[in-house]
């Protein structure tokens, strides 16, 4: 997959290249990111990527101008996809980091600076992401999330796809929780099921679990699951 990122500090992505096993990918060559600062695109003495905002108000707006032609100047694959990086956008989900990391080979991110951006950047972009109801001084690191977030889903990053289908927000649940040795540690115990060899009844207690996690800690994504697979939210069950 190609990554291109338009950024006033591309600086920011570097440290992604050495990232665990996102790091890997990338040398694997699994993905590639690119970095384009707009400064290099302004065509002023001063390299001028921002300006005063008409009517009036505090702070600074990036100009359209050196975003355009920084955006023209990648190359356009097939199955491309335009993020745009804005408090504005949709919340990000899982659903859709494995639909950007199965449909597409290319995804372009946007990042604003400064107050914001000039409106007539917004028609480049296929979407708008945002990854909470907060603000950031750019969209750096929202766009490095999700950068993890797709390539960690591209085939041959993680070593098994087991891990990617049983872990959290993959179908709404929250993950059950994992114990390891010491079966006892500082008088905690294993739950006597998963040292149970019954594979069957693990399965059954980590589901439960699954349910009851999501029930009490996200009651929003616990209701979209009861409607999803017609549950009618009777109790998880529950075992030692």
């Amino acid at each position: 997959m190609r990554l291109d990122v338009i950024s006033l500090s591309p600086e920011a992505f570097a440290p992604l290249l050495e990232l665990g096993v996102i790091g890997r990918a990338f040398k694997a060559g699994i993905a590639h990111l690119n970095t384009h600062n707009p400064r290099d695109f302004a065509t002023d003495r001063y390299r001028k990527v921002d300006d005063e905002p008409y009517g009036g108000g505090a702070g600074m707006v990036l100009k359209p101008e050196p975003v355009y032609a920084a955006f023209e100047s990648l190359p356009v694959l097939p199955r491309r996809r335009v993020l745009l990086m804005s408090p504005q956008g949709q919340p990000l989900q899982q659903a859709d980091l494995r639909r950007w990391a199965n449909d597409h080979d290319q995804l372009v991110f946007l990042c604003g600076h400064y107050e914001g951006f000039d409106e007539r950047i917004r028609p480049l972009a296929d979407e708008e992401v945002s990854i909470g109801d907060f603000v950031l001084t750019g969209g750096e690191l929202p766009a490095m999330t999700i950068i993890n977030g797709v390539v960690r889903l591209l085939p041959g990053t993680v070593g098994t796809e087991a891990c990617l289908e049983e872990e959290s927000h993959s179908a709404l649940l929250l993950e059950h929780p994992h114990y390891t040795r010491p079966a006892s540690f500082r008088g905690l115990e294993v739950p006597a099921v998963l040292r149970s060899g019954d594979h069957g009844a693990i399965a059954r207690w980590r589901f439960g679990q699954q349910q009851e996690r999501t029930r009490l800690r996200r009651p929003d994504l616990y209701a979209r699951w009861c409607r999803k697979d017609g549950n009618a939210g009777g109790e998880p069950e529950r075992q030692a």
